[in-house]
């Protein structure tokens, strides 16, 4: 198979690696023994270097000799403050907004809920959440389980999973029963990156709010919530952010929303009552964001969290799309120099604007091939059926170390034959 005169070379990577501005980050995550190429960060970040030491102060220290004591000297503020940091870094939003607790799936389901019964109350005509047939499986579930709950219709708009929502969807979908739409930021399987200001425009102008999520963008790509008008957000914080396997979520709610009196989210918890510890009869919720906070906050998991957000805003959001696009940019200007006849398909967008921060590529034995990988210490992510997803993630990924995996990608297709 003869190479492309115009395929990137390992020299080429490695020049790459020289000039990159966040060429220093990698260095500052802990060392992956036997891992040749991690390209999986869209799934799951590695850990911040540290991040065991500072598990570990708080165990001996806030823990195991401040003992309850560590309620009262911080921990009972860590949802909110957290969440002030992951709002800034990442979403774009000015404090008071946002909030670190619970899982993904807890947090879109409460906020959803919330949402859905405020306009309902508001409107008992909007009847309809609006979402997309591809958007990730949590978000579709949860959207059954809230309608069921309600009584409510889903309005599904059918999506090229090459691609992702339009504008032009949301424009034919949304009208005077829509109660939320709610959308990924950055597609999970395609990595389209949604024209997040033009599709809240456009649902606001029909009476509808939107629910964002932002799982594959927070960390990745700029997110400007309180510039385009979110009305609320919901993501995870182990991708790009490094929060760990199993790290609480983050939950964005515009200001202008709180303290409606229609607006309350469902999981009415201790502590999310104003007034927690008076142990009073019936639910008050605390003002502001803190009312999406339902029991006891998740303390030893946003201290990896607050560790990696706070790298995030070290090197800047803007810093990190830059280096994101370059990589993705090397990553198919290798595959596109790959010979026809290995058969792979880029099924993601090309253009800045609409691609984010993972390419997904499809050949009908890359389930095979994924194993073999991952026995290499090359790490992909597989998806059903056929595709090979690459999230090289700019904090912790060098160049050189995209076009080492990526060559073992094409060794392992070649012997498929």
């Amino acid at each position: 198979m003869s190479e492309s005169p115009s395929a990137p070379t390992r020299e080429d990577a490695l020049a790459l690696d020289a000039a990159d501005p966040l060429a220093a980050f990698p260095d500052r995550f802990e060392p992956a023994q036997g891992v040749v190429a991690y390209l999986d960060g869209n799934s799951l970040g590695r850990p911040v270097a540290g991040t065991a030491d500072a598990v570990a102060r708080l165990v001996r220290q806030e823990w195991g000799t401040r003992l309850i004591r560590s309620w009262d000297e911080g921990w009972m503020t860590w949802p909110t403050e957290v969440g002030d940091l992951v709002g800034r870094a990442a979403l774009g939003a000015a404090a008071g907004q946002t909030v670190v607790a619970d899982s993904t799936t807890v947090l879109l389901y409460k906020v959803l809920r919330a949402l859905v019964d405020h306009q309902v109350a508001v409107d008992p005509h909007r009847t309809e959440i609006v979402l997309d047939t591809d958007n990730f499986p949590t978000d579709r579930y949860v959207s059954e389980g809230v309608a069921a709950e309600r009584g409510l219709t889903l309005r599904w708009i059918d999506t090229d999973p090459v691609a992702g929502v339009t504008p032009e969807q949301v424009a034919g979908a949304v009208g005077p029963r829509t109660a939320v739409v709610l959308v990924s930021h950055v597609a999970y399987r395609s990595g389209w990156v949604a024209d997040a200001e033009r599709i809240t425009t456009l649902a606001h102008d029909a009476g509808a709010l939107v629910l964002w999520d932002t799982c594959h963008s927070a960390g990745s790509v700029p997110v400007r919530a309180d510039d385009w008008g979110w009305d609320a957000a919901v993501g995870c914080d182990y991708k790009y952010l490094n929060g760990g396997p199993g790290a609480p979520a983050h939950a964005y709610l515009a200001s202008r929303l709180h303290d409606l009196p229609t607006l309350r989210q469902p999981v009415q918890g201790w502590m999310g009552r104003r007034d927690p510890f008076l142990m009073e009869q019936g639910y008050v919720p605390a003002p502001g964001v803190r009312s999406l906070v339902s029991g006891t906050p998740p303390v030893t998991g946003m201290v990896p969290v607050r560790l990696g957000v706070e790298m995030l805003e070290a090197a800047g959001i803007e810093a990190v799309r830059a280096k994101s696009l370059r990589l993705t940019d090397l990553a198919l200007a290798v595959v596109d120099a790959w010979p026809a006849a290995l058969g792979v398909q880029v099924a993601s967008p090309r253009e800045h604007a609409r691609r984010g921060g993972h390419l997904t590529l499809r050949h009908p034995r890359f389930r095979e091939v994924t194993a073999r990988l991952w026995q290499r210490g090359v790490i992909p992510d597989f998806r059903s059926p056929d595709g090979l997803r690459l999230g090289p993630a700019p904090l912790s990924t060098r160049f050189v170390e995209l076009w080492d995996g990526l060559a073992a990608v094409r060794e392992e297709l070649e012997r498929e034959g």
